[in-house]
């Protein structure tokens, strides 16, 4: 099963779609419109419209992680073994992560015990999505023959070259943003304050192994990423806090 957050038009999500097909039966199932930066949030407040715009292929009326809901419990008739999300028109890089619709689609596959993985082209124009496309065949076919372990998916970045049998792919670790964001007021016409969040800071912290670091050399960047949020190095030094 495809989905993505940039909504069902995306060219992105067509060549995705496309690629795959070579190699297995796909179902898409993705946002009716674009859905960036809505992370891991649910609908709950209103009702979830489906539309069937092609054989195999839906819209929904909500977020990825409805469209992954959705398509894994009501949409499909048996249950994907494989969940691909992208191709992301940007980077996911970083603490990118957290804000990632498309990072949060393959979080809440795996959370439903699928195997997922993210894709994203980082460009910010004239994006070369046959190049993703292509490495995304080559990472599923490997997925499907040798599985992922429960409870880990993939973070993969992909630098915007013509063709990705030029780009080396490294194992990495998160990397970290230097995020120093911009807030825009402005004043509408009845004289009321309003504010836009402007462009963030794009530099990265530069960090060994990281993603940032992969794709910084025109490397691919392949992240395992765990539902587990503990940070077990810090848990005997809390248990001694008396509160």
């Amino acid at each position: 099963m495809v989905t993505n957050d940039d909504g069902i038009h995306s060219q992105g999500l067509i060549t995705l779609t496309d690629a795959l097909r070579s190699i297995a039966e796909v179902w898409v199932v993705a946002p009716d419109r674009e859905m960036s930066a809505v992370s891991h949030s649910l609908t709950l407040h209103k009702p979830l419209r489906v539309k069937e715009i092609a054989p195999q292929c839906y819209s929904v009326s909500g977020t990825p992680t409805d469209c992954v809901n959705l398509g894994v419990n009501s949409i499909l008739k048996v249950r994907p073994d494989l969940i691909v999300s992208g191709i992301n028109k940007g980077g996911n890089l970083g603490g990118d992560t957290v804000y990632s619709g498309t990072v949060a689609a393959a979080r809440e596959g795996t959370m439903l015990g699928i195997q997922s993985f993210a894709i994203s082209l980082v460009a910010g124009k004239d994006f070369k999505f046959q190049t993703g496309a292509a490495f995304a065949v080559r990472l599923a076919k490997h997925i499907l023959k040798n599985g992922l372990p429960k409870e880990t998916f993939l973070n993969v970045n992909i630098p915007n070259n013509e063709t990705d049998v030029n780009n080396p792919y490294r194992i990495t670790r998160q990397g970290k943003r230097l995020r120093v964001g911009s807030i825009v007021e402005k004043v509408d016409p009845r004289g009321e304050k309003y504010y836009w969040f402007g462009n963030s800071n794009m530099d990265f912290e530069e960090i060994k192994d990281s993603d940032s670091q992969a794709i910084a050399q025109n490397c691919i960047s392949i992240t395992p990423l765990c539902l587990d949020l503990t940070d077990y190095s810090f848990t005997e030094e809390l248990s001694a806090w008396v509160l």
